[in-house]
């Protein structure tokens, strides 16, 4: 259990209250719509990307540069509410920061990532 304690200072509140109900078994449906931060973070070559969807709505993931160039689309299709994860294998780019963006019907949210090949 120390370990699990320990995490709380690597993650988010939210994201630590997301993982202890993985932890627990207490997923469901979500009531809301939320974007993860990507693990690992700082990564090489390969991160993943959690998001929850409450409802059956369009969704995009999109990967961009910093200078808003649209690099991979992961996610662009209807999804039924849930938690989800995605891969992005960033083996074709160079090292710097990037920022990945969900947006779910009204719901948009951006994240930044850090490529350290």
């Amino acid at each position: 259990m120390e370990v699990l304690k320990s995490l709380r200072s690597y993650l988010s509140a939210e994201d630590y209250g997301r993982f202890m109900a993985l932890v627990k078994g207490e997923v469901g449906i979500p009531l809301e719509y939320s974007l993860a931060q990507n693990y690992p973070n700082p990564f090489n070559p390969v991160t993943s990307i959690g998001y929850s969807v409450a409802g059956d709505v369009h969704t995009t993931l999109k990967v961009y540069n910093v200078l808003g160039q649209e690099l991979a689309t992961l996610v662009d299709k209807v999804v039924e509410p849930g938690h989800y994860s995605v891969t992005w294998d960033a083996s074709d780019v160079a090292s710097g920061v990037y920022f990945y963006r969900l947006d779910a019907g009204e719901y948009s949210a951006t994240r930044r990532m850090v490529l350290m090949k």
